[in-house]
C-alpha cells in the first residue's frame, strides 16, 4: 500500500473508532449496497480489496460504482479484521447513521397507509428479525415493530437484513404504542387466512418462535388467523410465517 493510502487508511480507522457507537454496523457488500439505495446516510466504507469490490458492483450495481469508487477505502485485511467482529466474505464494511425514530414513528403512524404493518411479538432470534425486515423491504410494507427487549438494529438483524432496514420502517415499540390499524393477528385458533381478506392499513402481528402470542397482544385483537398447516405439525419458522401472510394479502389485490 502506498503511503498516502497508508495514511488515509489510519485516518479511517481512527474515525471508524470514533463513530461506531450509536452507529449502523453494515457488514458486507450488499448491506451497504441495499442502505444505499434506500438512502442511508454512509460515514464511512471500508473493504480489503476495493478492486474485487468494484468489480463486484460492476456485475450486481452497476448504479452505484461510480459512489462505491468515491466511497470505500482500501484497508489492509488484518485491520478489517480487527475493525467488524466477522469478516464478511465480500470483504466490505460501513458505518451509517440510524434512520429518525420520530420519522420512523411519523410514517408508522400516517393514516391511511397503503401497505400494512409487520408486527413481531418479543422475538428471540435476530436472524429471524433481519429475515422478516428482508420480507418487508420486498413486499412494500410500511415497516416492522418488534416488542420486547432485542434491538430490531442489533448487528447480527441488519447483517441477516442484508441492509434492508433502510427500505422500510423499524422500529420496537411497547405494546401499548403501537400504530394504529386494526390488528390481525396468527394464531392457531384463528380463521384460515385463505378465507380472510386483510385490509391495507392492517397491523399483522406474529409470536415468538417458542412462546408463540402473548396474551396481552392476543386480547387486543381485531381478528384472529391461521395459516393452513398439516395435522401434527408444530410450527413454521417465523419468517416463512411472515412471507405466507405477506403473500396472502399481496395476492388479493391486482399491482401490489
Amino acid at each position: 500500500m502506498e503511503a498516502n493510502a497508508q495514511d488515509r487508511a489510519e485516518s479511517v480507522v481512527g474515525q471508524w473508532e470514533q463513530d461506531l457507537p450509536g452507529a449502523v454496523l453494515l457488514d458486507g457488500f450488499h448491506a451497504l449496497k441495499h442502505a444505499l439505495r434506500f438512502g442511508a446516510r454512509v460515514h464511512l466504507a471500508v473493504t480489503s480489496d476495493k478492486a474485487a469490490a468494484l468489480a463486484l458492483a460492476a456485475e450486481l450495481a452497476d448504479d452505484l460504482t461510480g459512489v462505491l469508487d468515491g466511497l470505500l477505502v482500501e484497508v489492509p485485511a488484518q485491520t478489517l479484521r480487527e475493525l467488524v467482529p466477522r469478516v464478511h466474505a465480500t470483504g466490505v464494511a460501513a458505518l451509517a447513521a440510524r434512520p429518525e425514530r420520530r420519522a420512523n414513528l411519523d410514517t408508522l403512524s400516517r393514516a391511511p397507509r397503503k401497505s400494512p404493518v409487520v408486527v413481531l411479538d418479543n422475538p428471540r432470534n435476530l436472524g429471524n428479525v433481519g429475515a422478516v425486515v428482508r420480507l418487508a423491504a420486498g413486499f412494500g410494507v410500511t415497516g416492522v415493530v418488534t416488542t420486547g427487549d432485542l434491538d430490531p438494529w442489533h448487528p447480527n438483524a441488519v447483517r441477516s437484513g442484508a441492509g434492508l432496514h433502510y427500505a422500510t420502517a423499524v422500529e420496537r415499540l411497547p405494546l401499548e404504542e403501537l400504530p394504529p390499524g386494526p390488528l390481525y393477528v396468527l394464531d392457531p385458533e384463528g380463521d384460515d387466512i385463505r378465507s380472510v381478506s386483510v385490509p391495507d392499513d392492517a397491523l399483522i402481528a406474529f409470536g415468538s418462535e417458542r412462546h408463540g402470542i402473548s396474551p396481552e397482544l392476543r386480547s387486543r385483537a381485531t381478528r384472529l388467523v391461521a395459516l393452513p398447516m398439516r395435522p401434527q405439525v408444530s410450527s413454521y419458522n417465523l419468517a416463512t410465517s411472515v412471507a405466507m401472510a405477506l403473500f396472502h394479502w399481496a395476492g388479493e389485490a391486482p399491482g401490489r
